[in-house]
């Protein structure tokens, strides 16, 4: 068996930054208990790691007591939970994807113009009920083509459309064409709301699946972006499935299987994917491409609320970054550790960025 290792896979900026904050509190607040608003980042082994360490997630505000740290999620809050926790005195530590971020500034400027916002998202994600608490009486929420007929709209001349940034390209593309066709003074953010994480590892899906034949997706099953990367594979014509680790493998999957396709959703941890290809390795005597379709260079610093914590404690936050190795190198050496044959293709120059 080939193993096409896609890249980019796994964590984006965003999630490497949620998860630093996590891991810099537990340090700097050895003897106090850390809580999360709903989970870090949607990622099964990621949760449950963190409460391995003492940290308590919880989907209430009412469950956190008065006083305590409590960390929001990388999908953002509405500013409805912010009250709640100033109320209750917490010391609040915004993890919020600075992505994310970027489209609740979008929802509030909008609304503050007097316009009407179509948010196209799915309705129940975090993400989304947090941008929506940012203006709820100016946002409708449209999932699909089937709901435009159902909006209520006061004056189609002010009008704009924003959306959740890990939404598959395609989905999106969709719901955006059908908008502009019911609306066509409707208007577009400045920049696409879709985070350039997800556009990228959809770009590597769809360049790389219709070489293979199967897709293995390494993500837990309510990561938005992680299920999009499997639907974009079987809509490419390949079979996929999404699997929270290699435990989950089954061997009638790989009958017939000459070429495989292994990706990361944007909020599993690398370690995951190791462990899925030395099992393969070790049942089909696989050999390892990775073929590299995007180049990411994207760091996101410390939250402000986390640098006035740590100063609040004497601790200096310019002695502290986040900070991300050599990962082309760290993978060179973690293959050659296990003597795995590989190597890596590179096929493009560049990748989608964030812009300011």
């Amino acid at each position: 068996m080939k193993i096409l290792l896609a890249n980019p896979r796994g964590f984006c900026a965003g999630v490497y930054m949620a998860i630093d904050v996590v891991d810099q509190l537990l340090e700097i607040c050895p003897n106090e208990k850390i809580y999360v608003f709903h989970e870090i980042v949607h990622n099964r082994h990621v949760v449950q790691r963190f409460q391995q360490r003492g940290v308590v997630f919880v989907e209430s505000i009412d469950e956190v007591p008065n006083g305590a740290i409590v960390v929001f999620s990388a999908h953002g809050v509405s500013p409805a939970i912010r009250l709640e926790a100033k109320a209750k005195n917490l010391a609040a530590i915004d993890a919020t994807c600075p992505l994310v971020t970027k489209v609740h500034a979008e929802a509030i400027r909008y609304a503050r113009k007097g316009f009407q916002i179509l948010l196209v998202g799915h309705r129940h994600h975090q993400e989304v009920v947090g941008t929506l608490g940012e203006a709820p009486a100016a946002m409708q929420v449209v999932e699909s083509p089937a709901d435009i007929p159902n909006l209520v709209i006061h004056d189609a001349e002010k009008l704009v459309y924003l959306t959740q940034t890990t939404l598959s390209l395609d989905d999106a593309t969709i719901v955006i064409k059908a908008l502009k066709a019911a609306f066509p003074a409707i208007k577009e953010p400045p920049v696409s709301d879709i985070c350039y994480a997800t556009t990228n590892r959809q770009l590597a899906v769809r360049a790389i699946a219709p070489q293979c034949d199967l897709v293995l997706v390494v993500g837990s099953a309510n990561s938005s972006n992680s299920v999009r990367l499997t639907e974009i594979s079987i809509n490419c014509g390949t079979p996929a499935r999404l699997i929270d680790d290699c435990s989950e493998m089954d061997p009638a999957w790989f009958v017939g299987v000459e070429t495989l396709l292994v990706t990361a959703g944007a909020s599993a941890p690398e370690d995951l994917v190791h462990d899925l290809i030395e099992q393969l390795v070790r049942d089909f005597g696989a050999e390892v491409e990775q073929h590299d379709v995007c180049h990411e260079e994207v760091e996101f610093g410390l939250p402000g609320t986390l640098k006035t914590m740590m100063r609040s404690r004497n601790i200096d936050p310019s002695d502290r970054r986040i900070v991300r190795g050599d990962e082309g190198e760290q993978l060179r050496e973690w293959f050659a550790k296990h003597e795995i044959p590989f190597r890596i293709v590179d096929l493009t120059v560049a990748g989608v960025t964030p812009k300011n």
